[in-house]
């Protein structure tokens, strides 16, 4: 039988293996609000580990539809499936016999699970036909939801999910989606290979068990399970290209997207896994990509919605390469940008309504090299009454200072290579989605995740996979077609410095606040651009977005030149003997740069007056070292 890369138990043994951490029995969903439908892990795992046998509503004979991919997946898995078909009866589904309906099950079959593909408003009568062939659960599948229809099913006594897929609610919570970066909660010190035998039991905690949480926690431990081999706890470098598949079969089902796993490191890599998951966790996405730099994540991030002719709007305060990818690099895809200044509002409405074919909103949450923060919530408004994706690159803040998801945000990307790596020694990119976009309610904007995928024998990516779409399109397709992929070691080393996240942010804000200070205060010092300081026009936004009211550690200042007309910003700049003078930010170093020579070289003078990198502006990013050192360098570089 086909078994995953994780060597997964069959149903029967699962529900063994985990009910014992189950303390109660899943309970009646209460009325949810509109489109925050919501299942404890433990309710679903109950219903999967419970089941058997699942009749499939709406089995389909094509390889393609999204009913034969979770069919042949469960079937993998060991379920037994019974394919339900009045248009197909008679006929074999993977095996199967097709049925013409529930009533037409032999008295002596048992059905644990009724699985439903219609639409919502069909469902209503497999409620009561669930009832009495004596299933115990009705699952709605992607997209369906029927709240008469989970009312009278609970009514019957059965326990019901809805707008979910079995087939990958399975793969989530028992180890299988860890290679496509997903974030799965699971968090646990325990391995998750399941030794073949009788396994031990526990006796039971006292009360629920826990749910971690804490961003500390996460940082450590999410995404991360001992070696199931070794038992190494540290995760391991998989230096290594290709996978074994077990047989003709799962390769097959794999290169079809009908089964999870590795196939080739360009697509996944186990320990790139790791690091994907924890940075799922920290921003509380959905999914997460990762890449070999900065710059190839925001290449991948518009991949899945951009076409030739199609138009997007950005921040004109954005990091000076990142200006010049969107404003120049990306014509020769025929993108174009529109820059507009994100603090005001009109300026922003006016550039959206400038095109029929804006597809995204982008922005800095802070900005680099300025410090300027973004009003993500009044941007992510206008976004959506457009119709179109926010995405927030959130480099700067990282998501211990700013969680751009919970204002409104729908992608987020990262240079890894800066605080999340933190050390300057790892090169990578992150495209973070949060699953929540809804692809399907304009599907001519976004024809790469709603209509028929060549590649993919006709597959549409949202209808077969529904919240995991953009990020499961990014992988299959935008890694496997651009090849953009982060090294192994690069991930390991970068997972290593996500660990630290917490207490390095927190020293590099209070060190970037002391020099920020500090700099104020100096008459050689025309203004100081930091949003954490009290006299920023920014602070109100900082307080809003960021904890504790921080701006991170990156920022500019400007000489005032007509005050000390001997000093120029080139020439401080090369005078440090502590801060290095690089082109990189994010470092426990503390770093010095010249943008309008350096990052902003290529804009016109103009396009640098408006990013903030004037010819006097100097670049900071404050490294971790013992401020008054800090301090006495730049004080003996300013003269």
């Amino acid at each position: 039988m086909l078994r995953s890369i994780l060597r997964l138990p069959t149903p029967s043994f699962l529900a063994q293996r985990h009910l014992t951490s189950v303390t109660t029995a899943p309970t009646k969903q209460e009325e949810p609000l509109a489109g925050q439908l919501f299942y404890p892990d433990p309710y679903v795992r109950d219903i999967l580990a419970t089941t058997q046998t699942i009749a499939v509503i709406g089995a389909s004979t094509n390889p393609s539809r999204p009913s034969y991919f979770a069919m042949k997946y469960l079937q993998a898995k060991g379920f037994k499936i019974v394919p339900i078909n009045p248009g197909a009866a008679g006929q074999t589904i993977l095996g199967e016999v097709v049925r013409s309906d529930l009533q037409s099950l032999p008295k002596d079959l048992s059905i644990d699970m009724v699985d439903v593909f219609r639409r919502s408003e069909d469902t209503l009568e497999y409620a009561r036909q669930a009832k009495d062939i004596g299933a115990k659960h009705l699952w709605l599948q992607l997209g369906v939801v029927n709240h008469d229809t989970r009312r009278t099913a609970e009514a019957e006594g059965l326990t019901v999910i809805m707008d979910r897929c079995p087939k990958i609610e399975f793969a989530r919570l028992f180890g299988e989606l860890g290679w496509l970066g997903v974030d799965t909660k699971v968090i646990s010190s325990k391995k998750r290979k399941v030794i073949s035998g009788q396994p031990k039991t526990l006796p039971p905690g006292k009360g629920k068990q826990p749910v971690f949480k804490g961003f500390d926690t996460r940082c450590i431990h999410a995404g991360a399970t001992p070696c199931p081999t070794t038992g190494a706890r540290v995760t391991p470098i998989y230096q290594n290209t290709a996978y074994v598949f077990d047989d003709v079969e799962h390769g097959a089902s794999l290169f079809d997207l009908q089964a999870f796993g590795n196939i080739y490191s360009r697509l996944s890599n186990p320990t790139t896994a790791v690091l994907e998951e924890r940075i799922s966790s920290l921003e509380g996405g959905r999914g997460t990509t990762c890449t070999a730099s900065g710059h190839s994540a925001q290449l991948l991030a518009l991949f899945p919605l951009m076409s030739p002719g199609d138009t997007m709007v950005a921040s004109n305060k954005l990091y000076g390469g990142s200006l010049t990818q969107f404003g120049k690099t990306f014509k020769k895809f025929g993108w174009k940008c529109i820059f507009v200044d994100v603090s005001q509002p009109n300026e922003v409405i006016q550039a959206m309504e400038s095109d029929a074919n804006i597809k995204c909103l982008w922005t800095e949450s802070i900005a680099n090299p300025g410090g300027n923060i973004s009003d993500l919530s009044v941007l992510s408004t206008i976004a959506h009454s457009f119709d179109v994706p926010f995405i927030v690159d959130n480099t700067l803040a990282t998501p211990y200072l700013c969680k751009p998801f919970e204002h409104g945000a729908d992608l987020i990307v990262h240079s890894t290579t800066k605080f999340l790596s933190g050390h300057g020694n790892a090169m990578g990119g992150a495209v973070v989605d949060s699953g929540t976009f809804d692809w399907a309610k304009v599907p001519h904007k976004f024809p790469s995740l709603t209509e028929p995928e060549d590649a993919y024998h006709g597959l549409k990516f949202y209808e077969t996979f529904g919240d995991l779409t953009y990020t499961l399109y990014c992988h299959a397709i935008g890694l496997r077609d651009l090849g953009p992929t982060m090294a192994p070691q690069n991930a390991f080393l970068t997972i290593t410095g996500i660990e630290t996240l917490p207490l390095r942010m927190e020293k590099h804000c209070h060190n970037a606040m002391v020099i920020a200070e500090w700099l104020e205060q100096d008459d050689r010092i025309k203004a100081v651009s930091y949003a954490g300081l009290n006299s920023s026009t920014y602070k109100t936004l900082a307080n809003k977005y960021m904890k504790n009211g921080g701006a991170g550690s990156v920022f500019t200042f400007e000489i005032d030149d007509a005050a000390h007309p001997n000093l120029i910003g080139s020439d401080v700049v090369e005078r440090c003997e502590l801060f290095s003078l690089l082109a990189n930010v994010g470092d426990t170093r503390s770093l010095i740069l010249h943008p309008a020579s350096t990052t902003h070289r290529q804009l016109t003078a103009v396009q640098r007056e408006q990013a903030g990198a004037g010819d006097n502006v100097i670049r900071l990013s404050i490294g971790i070292e013992n401020a008054e050192d800090l301090i006495s360098d730049l004080d003996y570089a300013l003269g």
